[in-house]
C-alpha cells in the first residue's frame, strides 16, 4: 500500500516522498480514505506512528482542492490540540507537507505575542492550529473586545 493507493493528491505524495516518508503506517492505511470520503474517523495509535499524517493530510488534500487563497479574518480547517508544545508539532508537520503549496497554516497558543498572531490571522488562513484557551482571544480582537 502507498500514499497513492489511499487517494492522496500527487502533490501531497511528492511532498512526503521529499521528505523521505513513503510507506504509510497502519494508522494512515486505515484513517486516511475514510477522511478523504468525508466520514469522521477515530484512532489510537501509540506515540510515533504518524497519527498527524493520518488526520492531517486528507484535510491538506481538501484544502489543495479548494486552489486559492482564504479571504481575510477567515479560517477553512481548525485543529485543537491540549498543549502549546503538541500544537507547534502538529503545525511543523502540516507545514512540511503543505510547503510549496498555496495552503497557509497558522498557530495561536499562549505564550507568545497574540498580536503577531492576530495579524497572521488577519490575511486569512487555511488551517488553524490552536490551544482552546488562546483561540478566543483573536475572536474578541476583531470583535473590539478587550483582549
Amino acid at each position: 500500500m502507498t500514499f497513492e493507493d489511499l487517494g492522496l493528491m500527487p502533490r501531497l505524495v511528492e511532498q512526503l516522498t521529499a521528505q523521505g516518508i513513503v510507506d504509510p503506517t497502519p494508522i494512515q492505511v486505515q484513517a486516511i480514505p475514510h477522511a478523504l470520503e468525508g466520514r469522521d474517523v477515530m484512532g489510537l495509535a501509540q506515540t510515533g506512528t504518524g497519527k498527524t499524517a493520518a488526520f492531517g493530510l486528507p484535510i491538506m488534500h481538501h484544502l489543495l482542492k479548494v486552489g486559492k487563497k482564504p479571504e481575510p479574518k477567515t479560517v477553512r480547517g481548525l485543529i485543537l490540540a491540549p498543549t502549546r508544545e503538541l500544537a507547534g508539532q502538529i503545525k511543523d508537520n502540516l507545514s512540511a507537507y503543505s510547503a510549496g503549496t498555496h495552503i497557509k497554516v497558522n498557530l495561536v497558543v499562549g505564550g507568545m505575542a497574540i498580536s503577531a498572531q492576530i495579524n497572521r490571522l488577519a490575511r486569512g488562513t487555511d488551517l488553524l492550529i490552536a490551544t482552546p484557551g488562546r483561540l478566543i482571544d483573536p475572536y474578541r480582537s476583531w470583535r473590539g473586545h478587550s483582549i
